[in-house]
């Protein structure tokens, strides 16, 4: 195997504008500008990304989060749906950390094979990886049409360095972006944008989340959460566990609390004492989470009663301390 000069050179610009991207933009922002660079030298027709589980409980193997290009937007919805019979996206869930490459549109299932058809996916390489820690794993697939040559073995050697790089930077970006949150000890993360788009999901959140939503398809938040986005930073309740949402530069950081029994305020309690704490005034409080201005001062006397604390300074410690240590 070997390479020539130029396409070593282009990769190298693939990997340092990857490093050079992971300190400042989002995680999606990263994947996708990675994923255009490397284009240059591993051409593809269209690409899917994302997180996905090869099966849990008594959910098949889906797709939690993606991105795109040159894909519809109802893909990852439609895969869900076949997931199951896919038997080339099996395979890649099965032989983590390998390229898997496939070629034609015949499948035993008649579903699969008018997938491919209709969403033009002849050629197929695809990576995927276990992310340590998240419960999901994190998979990259590139697709060229019937008149473009099959992947080669140079192509899936390169796309397979790349893959081992754009991981690593977005876990690293993403960590960046969790360690704003003030959650004590979270049980599950997220990131998602104030449309409700998942940029970052883990398991225990997801499950959480699918659990009070069992129509959910994933990808983006079920519609009844999307509002939260908008009243950040606030506290709701999802499947019984307290959900809390702050924001963090353009995207929202969801934090699931723990199932201790550690907080003492209720999910309405807690919205009101975080913008509180945060300078807002009872009014600005009462038009942000739609209560009156008295309904407000009742949950602000409670947290205080509650967290034991005499002023705004003490409630804005007291919300990021542990039970145990109050």
């Amino acid at each position: 195997m070997t390479f020539d000069l130029a396409t070593l050179r282009h990769f190298s610009q693939c990997l340092m504008s990857m490093t050079s991207a992971s300190r400042e933009v989002n995680p999606e922002r990263l994947l996708r500008d990675a994923l255009h660079s490397l284009r240059l030298i591993v051409p593809f027709r269209a690409a899917w990304w994302g997180q996905c589980s090869a099966g849990l409980a008594n959910l098949p193997p889906r797709n939690w989060m993606h991105g795109h290009i040159n894909l519809s937007a109802s893909f990852a919805q439609e895969w869900n749906h076949l997931a199951e019979r896919d038997e080339f996206a099996r395979d890649s869930m099965r032989q983590l950390d390998t390229v898997v490459r496939m070629s034609g549109h015949d499948d035993p299932w008649p579903e699969v094979s008018a997938f491919s058809r209709l969403h033009d996916l002849y050629h197929v390489m695809a990576l995927t990886t276990e992310l340590s820690g998240n419960g999901f794993l994190f998979f990259v697939s590139l697709y060229r049409s019937e008149t473009s040559p099959a992947f080669s073995d140079n192509e899936s050697a390169l796309f397979a360095e790349f893959v081992a790089h754009l991981q690593h930077h977005w876990r690293g970006r993403v960590r960046e972006f969790l360690q704003h949150t003030t959650v004590p000890s979270p049980d599950g993360f997220g990131l998602a944008d104030a449309y409700g788009d998942l940029f970052y999901l883990d398991k225990r959140l997801g499950v959480a989340i699918h659990k009070a939503y069992p129509n959910w398809v994933g990808s983006r938040l079920p519609p009844e959460l999307v509002p939260a986005l908008r009243q950040i930073p606030s506290a709701i309740s999802v499947a019984g566990r307290g959900l809390t949402l702050q924001p963090c530069g353009e995207l929202v950081v969801l934090s699931l609390d723990g199932v201790s029994g550690r907080d003492v305020l209720t999910p309405r309690e807690r919205s009101v004492a975080m913008l509180y704490s945060r300078g807002h005034s009872y009014k600005e409080i009462a038009r942000l989470l739609t209560l009156s201005p008295a309904t407000v001062r009742t949950y602000l006397r409670n947290a205080y009663l509650q967290l034991g604390v005499r002023n705004k300074i003490e409630l804005g410690v007291a919300l990021q301390m542990p039970a145990t240590q109050r």
